[in-house]
């Protein structure tokens, strides 16, 4: 695994407990030597988990969308910084940069960017380990939603290992070397084609 996208909010949250995992993150992915992929701010979450790879030495690839350059005030200190002209270029280019995925605590973008590329897994657009760090408790409801869905017959029982929950960087990275990918969905039977 040779790098890995992290979606995470721009705000640093009402725990001090955030911003130390985004810190331990970045720490963790730069003493791995996994560059991290992410959506270039240098504030909030964000821009801790940027500054601790930063820190530490490793790499850190910013992918940013025009209209946000002054919003999330863009990170002036990465390895590279690239600049897109829509919210859909950045998921897109940040998910063929990406080996795998992590999401922090966040808002809607966060959720958004996790839902979307968890969906992606599921549609069989790609493969890649899908992770969700619960910092604290934040994802805990997001467990419950998952399994409200299974039991509604929303989702289906094999799509439950597409997110792997963990505590910790080193937990996540351990999960993923043992991540199995699901087989790609087969949407169409193909003997009842006429």
């Amino acid at each position: 695994m040779k790098s890995i996208c992290v979606f995470c909010g721009s705000s640093p949250g009402a725990r001090p407990e955030y911003i130390a995992m985004a810190k331990l993150l970045g720490t963790t992915l730069a003493q791995k030597d996994i560059t991290l992929i992410y959506g270039g701010a240098q504030v909030g979450l964000m821009g801790a988990v940027a500054d601790a790879v930063m820190a530490a030495g490793g790499k850190a690839i910013g992918v940013i969308p025009q209209l946000l350059m002054t919003k999330e005030v863009a990170h002036a200190r990465l390895t590279e910084l690239r600049v897109v002209d829509s919210m859909h270029s950045r998921k897109a280019l940040m998910s063929e940069l990406s080996d795998a995925f992590i999401a922090l605590p966040g808002g809607f973008g966060t959720f958004e960017e996790l839902f979307e590329i968890t969906t992606w897994a599921q549609l069989g657009l790609h493969q890649k380990p899908i992770g969700v760090l619960d910092v604290a408790g934040f994802y805990t409801p997001l467990k419950g939603l998952v399994e409200a869905g299974m039991h509604e017959q929303f989702i289906r029982e094999e799509y439950r290992s597409l997110m792997v929950f963990a505590d910790s960087p080193e937990e996540m990275l351990e999960k993923f070397a043992h991540y199995v990918p699901q087989p790609l969905p087969k949407w169409i039977n193909s003997s009842s084609q006429t």
